[in-house]
């Protein structure tokens, strides 16, 4: 595609040692990564918030950071554009038998399990089927990822009830902690308890991220309806009792 070529060439164009630009010449993989997490966090937001307009625009600045990221390898002679594109068709070709093979997939969780089996078979080097999964990403997200390589090979309930009981469970071992006022155990219970909530979110088909992500602006609404309201009145949050603002809180609430 012609519009794909004139980006590369503009990049390399701003690569190049004689006549680029000083601040593009600069940059290596690792000093791109900070503004690589932030484009990538933008997009979600341009998605969630369903503009059209903003997630064109961050994906613009998105494909900018990966054509860098492959000009800069070019220039390494470590890989290249071509390649990247040819293995991610290879891999989507492999991952998707049920649509370019004889597999059976007839529903998209069946999809996913195939896809981590592949996937598993791909990597037979790895010690572990936990591998793979990146740390610094969100711990919601990590959680997730590590359940679901678990289930590809058979660690997992089959049904969503043991895990609400694990829940529970989790829920008592932590009150026992918090009466015992044992910091170290609350802590790790309440690592427990998150823990489960990712299991019962997974085994449900949600993803726990997006689910904490829409608690949060729902959050963040409903409070901005009450600090708007108590600025309307003139009258200081900080001095007002808790029954008042919960009064206010739930007002807020019943308008959604």
């Amino acid at each position: 595609m012609k519009e794909f070529d004139k980006l590369k060439k503009i990049v390399a164009d701003l690569r190049d040692p004689q006549t680029g630009c000083p601040w593009d010449l600069k940059q290596t993989p690792k000093s791109m990564i900070p503004n690589f997490i932030e484009e990538l966090y933008e997009c979600i937001e341009a998605i969630e918030k369903e503009s059209s307009e903003d997630l064109e625009e961050e994906l613009e600045d998105l494909m900018l950071h990966i054509v860098m990221q492959v000009q800069i390898a070019e220039e390494q002679r470590r890989f290249t554009m071509e390649g990247v594109l040819d293995k991610i068709s290879s891999k989507l070709i492999r991952r998707h038998p049920h649509i370019f093979g004889d597999g059976v997939a007839t529903d998209a969780e069946g999809v996913k399990l195939n896809w981590e089996k592949i996937k598993l078979q791909e990597k037979s080097h790895r010690k572990s089927v936990l591998e793979g999964v990146p740390k610094n990403m969100p711990a919601l997200i990590v959680a997730q990822r590590m359940q679901e390589k678990a289930a590809a090979v058979g660690f997992d309930w089959k049904s969503v009830e043991p895990a609400i009981k694990k829940l529970e469970e989790e829920t008592l071992e932590f009150d026992e902690a918090f009466q015992a006022n044992d910091r170290a155990e609350m802590e790790n219970e309440l690592g427990d308890m998150l823990f489960s909530i990712v299991n019962i979110s997974r085994k449900l088909g949600f993803d726990t991220e997006t689910a904490l992500r829409k608690t949060i602006d729902k959050f963040e609404r409903r409070f901005g309806y009450v600090e708007r309201k108590f600025k309307a009145k003139e009258r200081d949050m900080k001095k007002c009792s808790l029954a008042e603002l919960d009064e206010v809180w739930d007002e807020a609430k019943a308008k959604e």
